[in-house]
């Protein structure tokens, strides 16, 4: 049994998931983004449970793993649209953080070649307002990192049922 089965192709598609997952969860625990972190989460649990699924030829596991991808890839196009702000969404608002916090995006700040400078705080401002941090220099606009984030999401989501059903010649 050649390694160009569809079984193959799906282990070594939801590994690439997982790595891509499990790197994004990273970033967004960084940048304390609760909604982002509790999807992160449920795809890793499911890209592990269509991983054992799919290695001891169980069809359920594989079923619930096809149809959280459907809601994974709507997921990061939410994601796409609220950072390229499409439709009234904002990516200002503190909706990636259940309302409960101001942290933003860890990229705004570290981007690739962003210099970051603590501003002194004016007289009549809040001490832990983000308004502090200048930003400057970055190579790519936070926003831009996220969406090509949940593209990576999105293409790695390939239809799971497509490459279990494929023949072993392609």
């Amino acid at each position: 049994m050649g390694c160009c089965t569809g079984r193959c192709s799906l282990i070594c598609l939801c590994a690439l998931q997982l790595l891509s997952a499990l790197e994004r969860q990273i970033f967004d625990f960084l940048g304390f983004q609760w909604a982002p972190i509790l999807g992160n989460f449920l795809h890793i649990i499911v890209v592990i449970l269509g991983l054992f699924g799919t290695i001891q030829y169980r069809p359920r596991y594989i079923v619930v793993y096809t149809v959280w991808t459907a809601l994974w890839v709507t997921w990061n196009v939410f994601i796409i649209c609220f950072y390229l702000e499409v439709g009234g969404l904002s990516k200002d608002t503190d909706l990636m953080t259940f309302n409960i916090s101001v942290h933003r995006s860890w990229w705004r700040e570290h981007g690739p070649g962003c210099v970051r400078r603590v501003l002194p705080p004016s007289a009549h401002g809040m001490m832990d307002d983000y308004t502090y941090v200048s930003v400057t220099g970055c190579f790519v606009d936070f926003q831009y990192l996220e969406v090509i984030h949940s593209a990576v999401q999105i293409l790695l989501s390939d239809n799971p049922s497509r490459v279990m059903c494929q023949s072993p010649d392609g």
